[in-house]
């Protein structure tokens, strides 16, 4: 028993009993800020590193953002002047349009006019020459009367010139009539203007010297003019004072 407990204190204490290591206490709260300083030391040397290797670079943080600023400013410079082209351009276009339509106005009424000179010679002509010849006294004759086809299908527009040559006139009355002659479904037709419905006053004449007339008739789309008459009646005379006949112009 004796020599069993001197085997337990020879491996405790002896040359063969393990060793002791001390070490001194520290608190968790050191342990912690102690790494979170290292933390940080290590983030702010890696910063410095990159910033120095950026600067070595050529790359610099100050002048970038110096960059950056004056390209926003000319690039909202820029955007200014581009607002303000794009108002002188619609300024300009709207102008231009004002004076296109301005111009094509003027062309119409050049047009109109040189029409209108036009038929004034033709008036001047033919009066000189009605006036040479010595046309019959109290006569009430149609001149230059012309039947054409309209804009659109089966409408046609007529025109001529209805003159009283007497030297000492009294204001003639009267009515226009039309005599129109057509083909429709392969049958031949006649019919008469003004038509039961139409407007009658747009066919009355009241003129002292002379009266131009101008005006429309209508048929079937397919129908085929062949000769149109027309006739002047004095109110109250069913006998015509005077008619011509003609073929579409």
């Amino acid at each position: 028993m004796k020599k069993l407990r001197l085997k337990k204190l020879r491996r405790r204490f002896g040359i063969a009993a393990p060793r002791v290591a001390v070490h001194s206490h520290v608190p968790w709260y050191w342990r912690w800020l102690t790494f979170g300083a290292f933390i940080v030391v290590t983030i702010i040397a890696a910063w410095v590193a990159y910033d120095l290797g950026r600067r070595y670079a050529g790359f610099d943080a100050s002048e970038a953002s110096g960059a950056q600023s004056r390209l926003q400013e000319l690039n909202g410079q820029l955007q200014d002047e581009n607002a303000g082209l794009r108002k002188e351009v619609a300024a300009m276009e709207r102008q231009l349009q004002i004076e296109l339509s301005a111009q094509g106005n003027l062309t119409g009424q050049i047009r109109a006019l040189s029409e209108e000179n036009a038929l004034l010679k033709e008036d001047l002509a033919f009066f000189q020459t009605l006036m040479a010849s010595g046309a019959d006294p109290g006569g009430v004759t149609v001149n230059r009367f012309r039947v054409e086809r309209d804009a659109l299908p089966g409408e046609y527009r007529y025109h001529l010139l209805i003159v009283q040559s007497k030297q000492r006139v009294r204001e003639f009355r009267g009515r226009l009539q039309l005599i129109v002659d057509y083909v429709a479904d392969g049958e031949p037709a006649v019919t008469t203007f003004p038509a039961n419905g139409d407007d009658e006053q747009a066919y009355n004449l009241r003129f002292k010297f002379y009266q131009r007339v101008e005006g429309t008739f209508t048929l079937q789309p397919e129908a085929i003019v062949r000769g149109v008459q027309v006739r002047v009646l004095k109110n109250g005379d069913p006998t015509p004072v005077s008619t011509q006949a003609t073929t579409l112009s």
